[in-house]
């Protein structure tokens, strides 16, 4: 076989893997939006950065990557926490929600 087919073999589970990166980052970009929304502070950075990835069974027992994401909040925009998401396949299976003003003091 030539090597640019030797090539597309290789590409393609990269890219599924790359492709399924992105989705769960998107997923827990969003439910961290949520979350921040939900508990009245602000949501800074506009992002989730990924800390571990790994591989774990879900529920039914198939083969699926853990990913755990944190995002950063703000009460008034002088402070910052961090809270985390973690991302099992394409589903949200737990996470450290804001803590609002009201019950921070």
């Amino acid at each position: 076989m030539s090597a640019a087919i030797w090539l597309m073999i290789a590409a393609f589970p990269l890219a599924l893997f790359w492709s399924s990166s992105r989705a769960a980052a998107e997923t827990a970009a969003y439910f961290g939006r949520q979350l921040c929304q939900r508990a009245g502070v602000q949501w800074l950075d506009q992002s989730v950065h990924q800390v571990s990835i790994g591989l774990q069974r879900s529920e039914s027992g198939r083969l699926c990557w853990k990913r755990v994401y944190t995002y950063e909040y703000s009460h008034d925009g002088q402070d910052r926490y961090a809270g985390s998401i973690t991302v099992l396949g394409q589903k949200v299976v737990s996470w450290i929600e804001p803590v609002s003003r009201s019950t921070a003091i």
